[in-house]
């Protein structure tokens, strides 16, 4: 539930700016301030100008360059231009291969594109050229961790967290791999770290809310995720999750509201929208619901979440042909969704299906024994 940064941005300004030339470090000609950007003052289509225009201008030192190309990037990938971002890394590259901020940034876009093998060694690479660098030293964690080797991440993150023992980045993120491990007090102790080393840190406080709700403490996730929000007011992801806890708690119209803000921040966010239809199919919304549910799909033609909960919520208004539908879909994807089974198994026995609806029933109940159970608390039967 918690995020995973890529604390990448305010490390890069800093050598960027210390890579500028000598001269420019008095007043800056306006190439040069737009490409470097600090304080990310300019939109990324203008910086990557003032980038281009650095790049194209003559007699330009190799590290000159490498700072353009890097930061050129940068922007690239700030507008979703992965390609164009890593043509730029391995043109910073090449103008100097010792520039340890290129293969770090190449790295991220990497890690971006689900390239974790070649994110994992352009961070060693960076590395190799930086070996005290907490941030890249991170980065690398973050990779294993994308890539599901939660021992070599923490082994990362305890490394970064020897260079810098109060880098809040590097002890939420072991918190988060503590989480997946299912070792609760290890990650509180590394939230709590976190919050004490960075007041400021929402995705701190927002993971130590997603402890407390593993935990089953509501009233503390409640607390740490409005703090969360307090913080980043566009914090998307501890909106969701505060909805979330809102909806475990039977209050409906709040989950209602911050599931839509999580929207409203964040259009693509998926997860939110099929939470949001499922607080809007237990009012009884189901119109609201359906719309919902479809835009998640449209999003994800894969969400799976969101296919069966669209046919649960056809289920219960008995559009029983359209709920075979939803569940058929997802089954196409993931044939073990004990919910999308069971479901269909319901569907098929009010059809008159009755071998139908046996066999999907009985494959429900082995994968999840007590999903009877489940659908009966739902009353869904």
């Amino acid at each position: 539930m918690g995020r995973t940064p890529t604390p990448i941005w305010a490390a890069i300004a800093a050598s960027l700016l210390a890579a500028a030339p000598a001269a420019a470090q008095q007043e800056l000609p306006a190439e040069w301030t737009l490409c470097l950007n600090e304080g990310n003052v300019y939109p990324p289509d203008i910086a990557a100008d003032g980038c281009t225009a650095v790049i194209q201008s003559a007699n330009r030192q190799p590290r000159e360059l490498a700072v353009a190309f890097t930061n050129r990037g940068l922007d690239y990938r700030a507008q979703g231009n992965l390609d164009r971002a890593l043509l730029d890394y391995d043109s910073a590259i090449k103008s100097d291969p010792d520039y340890a901020p290129a293969f770090n940034n190449r790295g991220a876009a990497w890690r971006d594109k689900g390239e974790y093998d070649r994110a994992i060694a352009d961070y060693t690479e960076a590395l190799r050229i930086d070996p005290r660098n907490a941030v890249i030293m991170t980065n690398r964690g973050a990779a294993y961790r994308d890539k599901g080797d939660l021992d070599r991440a923490i082994a990362d993150y305890d490394h970064a967290l020897r260079l810098d023992p109060k880098y809040a980045t590097a002890l939420t993120n072991r918190g988060n791999a503590y989480r997946e491990k299912g070792d609760l007090d290890r990650a509180a102790a590394d939230y709590d770290a976190a919050i004490e080393a960075d007041p400021t840190n929402a995705v701190a406080f927002n993971n130590r809310g997603a402890a407390y709700v593993l935990r089953g403490d509501v009233e503390n996730a409640l607390a740490y995720y409005s703090q969360a929000i307090r913080l980043d007011p566009n914090y998307a992801l501890a909106f969701n999750n505060r909805g979330i806890v809102w909806r475990d708690k039977g209050d409906l119209d709040h989950a209602v509201i911050d599931f839509g803000e999580a929207i409203r921040l964040n259009p693509r966010f998926g997860a939110a929208m099929v939470n949001r239809a499922n607080a809007w199919r237990d009012k009884g919304e189901f119109e609201r619901a359906l719309a919902d549910y479809g835009n998640a799909i449209k999003l994800n033609p894969r969400n799976t979440f969101a296919l069966m909960s669209r046919g649960l919520a056809h289920l219960r208004r008995g559009e029983l042909d359209d709920a075979i539908a939803d569940f058929d879909a997802a089954l196409a994807l993931n044939p073990r969704l004990a919910d999308s089974l069971y479901g269909r198994g319901i569907a098929k026995r009010k059809k008159g299906d009755l071998a139908g609806a046996d066999a999907d029933l009985a494959a429900a109940k082995a994968i999840r024994p007590g999903i009877a159970q489940e659908f009966a608390i739902s009353e869904i039967q």
